[in-house]
């Protein structure tokens, strides 16, 4: 998940990552709830509930992945992330080493997550599974909403491990880059 965070999301700090990814979250489970039950109450609970929790422990996991976020200036954890996800050289030997620990961060949450594969599994048969009981016994509405959810599941196990291959294609070479430049700082002694 952390691998396949749009750069911006790094720009804050933890509280502003929480909002980020947070609010979004939310209203994705919120709309669920209503196409579901079509309980405004129950939907406005999802995004309040739902989306602080989500926001927070994203938040948390990202500071956790890539400690040395809270050293840098929001401008320069912004180059830091947007050079490496798209592969370039950082061109400052300075924040070489923030882009080598971002990239060993983002390398550690990814293959935390190829562990919880299993999980998504089972959550994927379980949406079919559900979706094939509402499509036989329950109504339209919680038919299309049911396989929508399984939808959701077939992008989880297709499309982003495809962005997130992508994505870390780049990055090694921009940590590649970055050792580059710290080698040619060591030499000269800065």
């Amino acid at each position: 998940m952390i691998v396949v965070l749009p750069g911006w999301v790094w720009r804050g700090g933890p509280v502003r990552r929480a909002v980020s990814v947070g609010l979004p979250a939310g209203v994705f489970f919120g709309a669920f709830v209503l196409a579901e039950s079509g309980s405004w109450v129950g939907a406005v609970a999802a995004v309040l509930v739902l989306g602080p929790f989500y926001g927070i422990r994203v938040a948390r996991r990202m500071g956790r992945v890539w400690p040395g976020a809270r050293d840098l200036d929001p401008a320069d954890r912004s180059a830091v992330v947007g050079a490496a996800r798209r592969g370039e050289d950082i061109g400052d030997a300075r924040l070489a080493p923030a882009v080598v620990d971002y990239c060993d961060g983002l390398r550690t949450a990814r293959e935390q997550d190829r562990l919880l594969l299993w999980v998504i599994l089972v959550f994927a048969g379980l949406a079919v599974a559900l979706a094939v009981i509402d499509t036989s016994s329950g109504s339209t509405r919680e038919a299309w909403v049911s396989w929508l959810f399984v939808l959701f599941f077939l992008v989880e196990l297709t499309w982003w491990p495809r962005r997130q291959t992508r994505i870390m294609s780049r990055v090694e070479q921009a940590e590649q880059s970055a050792r580059r430049l710290v080698r040619q700082r060591n030499a000269a002694g800065e």
